[in-house]
Order: C-alpha cells, then sequence, then structure tokens
C-alpha cells in the first residue's frame, strides 16, 4: 500500500504512528554496515585501484600508452567525460524540474538521484585532467592573472567546460544540501554520541519552526528554478566541443537538443540501475511502489522515443546537406569499420526500450534494471561514435585511421565507475535516501 493510500486508511493517532514507523525504517538504513556492504564497497575500491595504477601508468610513461593516434586525438576519455555528465543530469531533471511540476513520484528518487548527480560530476571532472597528459598543468585552463602573460581562449567551448561543469556542480551540491537540512535535523534526534554532534553541525540548528519552513519552501523554490535552466545549458555547452568544430558528423545545429535528451535518458537509466536494488537491501517496498517506478519507466521511454528522433533526423540532415564528406562519414558509421559500434548503440537506446510501451514490463522490476544497463551501454558508445568515428575517417584518404583503446584506458574507464560507486555506497550509509520531510508531507496532505 502506498504512503498515501496508508493514511487515508487510518485515524489521525494511527498516521503519527505511520509516520514514526517510516521514519525508522529509512533512518534504519544508515544503521551498522553489514558484510554486503563491505563486499560492494571492497569491489568498489578495487576498481579505483585499477584505475588508479592505470592512471599512474600513463603518468609516468606518457599518453602513449593510450590507442590515441593521428587523426583520433579524442578517445575514450573524452567519451567517457561526456558520459559522466550526462548521467549528472537525471538528479537535476528529477529534484528541479518535476519538484516545480508538482510531480508526487519525485519524492521517492530525488535524494538518490541529487547525490547521483554530485558524484557523477566529480567523475566526469577527472576525464579532462587525465586527458591532459600532463595533470600538474591543469591550471593553466583557468582564467587568473599570471607572470608568464597567458590568458586562455574564451572562445574555445573547451574553457566554456570549466565554467558550465563547475557551475552546475556548485548549484547541484547547493541544492542537495539544503533539501537534506530537515532530515539531517531528525538524524540529530535519532542518534547519539559523535554522530549526533556531527549531524547536529551539518543540520545549521534546524528546530522546524513555521518561519524556518518558510524561508526553507521559498529558498528550495528558488534554487529549483535556478538548476532548471542548467539541466539544458550544460550539456549543450558540452555539445558545442563538437559542434563548434568543422569536423563531419559534428558540425550540425541538432547537437545541443541531441545531447541533453541522451543525458536525461542515460540519467533515468542510472537512476533506475541504482534505485531497484536500494529498495529491495533496504526494504523500502512500502515507500518506493511500482507504480512510482512506472511513472519513471514512461519517463525513460519517452526520452528514449525522443532520443531514437533525434538520431533520424541526423541521418536526414546528412542525406539532405548535399555534402558528399556528410553524407560519406555517416555511411561510414552505418557500414564501415566501427559499424559494430553503431549498430550496438541502435539495438540498446532505440530498439531495447520499445519494450517499455508493454504496460507488464515497465511494472517488472527486474526487467526495468536489467533494461537500465544496456541503455547505459548504448548511450556511452553513442558519445563512443560520435567522437571515434567522425574523427577516424577525415576528408582526405591520407588521415583515415583505426583506433584501439589500450587496456590503460579501459583500466582508467572502470577505475571511474568504481569511483562513483564508492561514493554512492557511502552515500546511502551516511544520509537518508529517501527524502523523509517530503514523505511525510504527503501523508499530511
Amino acid at each position: 500500500m502506498s504512503s498515501d493510500a496508508h493514511a487515508n486508511a487510518r485515524t489521525p493517532e494511527e498516521v503519527v504512528q505511520y509516520k514514526d514507523k517510516m521514519e525508522r525504517d529509512i533512518y534504519a538504513a544508515i544503521s551498522k554496515p553489514n558484510w554486503k556492504f563491505w563486499a560492494a564497497l571492497a569491489l568498489a575500491v578495487t576498481c579505483v585501484g585499477i584505475g588508479a595504477v592505470s592512471w599512474a601508468t600513463q603518468i609516468i610513461r606518457g599518453l602513449g600508452v593510450t590507442g590515441l593516434m593521428n587523426p583520433v586525438g579524442w578517445g575514450v576519455y573524452i567519451t567517457d567525460f561526456v558520459f559522466w555528465v550526462g548521467i549528472a543530469h537525471s538528479g537535476t531533471l528529477i529534484s528541479a524540474i518535476l519538484y516545480l511540476f508538482r510531480a508526487k513520484f519525485r519524492s521517492r528518487f530525488n535524494r538518490a538521484a541529487e547525490a547521483m548527480t554530485i558524484f557523477a560530476v566529480l567523475t566526469a571532472g577527472l576525464f579532462p585532467l587525465i586527458h591532459l597528459g600532463r595533470v600538474w598543468l591543469f591550471y593553466w585552463l583557468l582564467p587568473y592573472p599570471n607572470q608568464r602573460y597567458l590568458w586562455v581562449n574564451f572562445r574555445s567551448p573547451l574553457v566554456w567546460d570549466v565554467f558550465a561543469v563547475s557551475t552546475y556542480l556548485t548549484v547541484s551540491a547547493v541544492f542537495w544540501y539544503v533539501g537534506l537540512i530537515p532530515d539531517l535535523a531528525i538524524a540529530r534526534r535519532i542518534k547519539s554520541g559523535i554522530q549526533k554532534k556531527i549531524y547536529g553541525i551539518a543540520s545549521l540548528g534546524w528546530t522546524g519552526t513555521f518561519k524556518e519552513w518558510q524561508h526553507y519552501n521559498q529558498l528550495y523554490k528558488f534554487l529549483a528554478a535556478l538548476a532548471t535552466p542548467l539541466v539544458l545549458s550544460v550539456h549543450s555547452v558540452v555539445s558545442w566541443d563538437f559542434a563548434m568544430a568543422v569536423v563531419y558528423g559534428w558540425h550540425t545545429t541538432i547537437f545541443a537538443p541531441y545531447f541533453v535528451a541522451g543525458a536525461i535518458f542515460s540519467g533515468c537509466a542510472m537512476v533506475i540501475t541504482l534505485m531497484v536494488p536500494i529498495r529491495n537491501i533496504f526494504s523500502l517496498e512500502e515507500y518506493i511502489t511500482i507504480d512510482d517506478f512506472e511513472k519513471l519507466a514512461k519517463l525513460l521511454m519517452f526520452t528514449g522515443l525522443v532520443v531514437s528522433y533525434a538520431y533520424m533526423i541526423e541521418l536526414a540532415l546528412a542525406y539532405y546537406s548535399g555534402n558528399v564528406y556528410e553524407q560519406q562519414q555517416f555511411e561510414y558509421r552505418l557500414f564501415g569499420d566501427y559499424a559494430w559500434a553503431y549498430w550496438t548503440m541502435i539495438l540498446c537506446n532505440v530498439i531495447s526500450p520499445l519494450t517499455l510501451f508493454y504496460r507488464p514490463a515497465r511494472r517488472s522490476l527486474m526487467f526495468l534494471w536489467i533494461l537500465s544497463i544496456p541503455i547505459n551501454i548504448g548511450m556511452w558508445f553513442e558519445r563512443f561514435n560520435i567522437i571515434v568515428i567522425s574523427l577516424a575517417k577525415d576528408f582526405d584518404p591520407y588521415a583515415f585511421g583505426y583506433y584501439t583503446p589500450s587496456i590503460v584506458e579501459w583500466g582508467i574507464t572502470i577505475g571511474s565507475f568504481g569511483w562513483f560507486f564508492m561514493y554512492f555506497l557511502i552515500f546511502t550509509k551516511t544520509l537518508p535516501v529517501l527524502s523523509v520531510t517530503e514523505l511525510k508531507e504527503e501523508v499530511e496532505h
């Protein structure tokens, strides 16, 4: 039974008891970790270790250990960067946009999605540094007065990325933290010892007075309105890394909405990947219902259709352009050396989401979880196809090449997933994975 139905079927006294039970059930997740948590954390840390060793190898031996070559100067690292920035977008979508539209199912996923946003941006931010090779010179990207009379090129989309991603991280972190404050106050009341002191400091002395709630609601609405344009702006800026170039396959005006739709699509899939196990492991079936997952699946299906439409428009633009280079570029994607990567993307991103038109599929958590994995794989290949294939076949035959990622690049990619899941596992044991105050408010109304 959902929380709303449960509340409507009870007397006021029983509603109070139910809210207390909800509080205990959700905060039970941040109790002492069991062996399953330590096993999962050990696996994530192992993956981080693989990535760290691979990165250390690259720093010591140079970028020659990668598969990067002429003309493919961007490879797996930039693919990973765009992928993780895309994963970060669903947090803002679910939290900010759905909050402004008063979508009730948002409260079941917003806390984990917001955390996912922070950790995905932190992961994405590593890859421009890794791709530099000489990571200790990363500060050259930052605009600051210096004695060498060097200044960044503000006409470069790579510099725009620095501002866009850092702004997105800052606003998302503030939005996440503000939403946590009332729940941190509840944790302060429940916990004891050093944990009580830490949660007390983090809750900023919250007491739940009418004045505090009034200011809280105003601030939260303002941050939601501020964060919403970032969903469009940040990944649009990332798409301009490519669209501002003259490389065929990149130089198109569709890239900004195309990248935004793909980011939301992959982010929704990652939310399902994370929340289905969390619901089961922490016994939150009473608060995250099948109906909630079905609504999220509908959002996944809609964005999947938008992405499929973008794929068709991309081919149509190449055909109607009348440009022989553009046409040959897309023929190469479909039938060339990397055709296996293109058709993998089509299978994962176009064909598999169509199964969500079948209602029992949308209401099967096992099916949704299994489906979310190939969707994320397909979205990674989408970025790989855009970046690598366009570079691999340049204007003249002498500039053609075949890029093969090295074991170092795959090791760093594995490390990025370990880095992301390590943070998320720590989050599940330190902060409530559901917004208790929002769920209580639903029950109250």
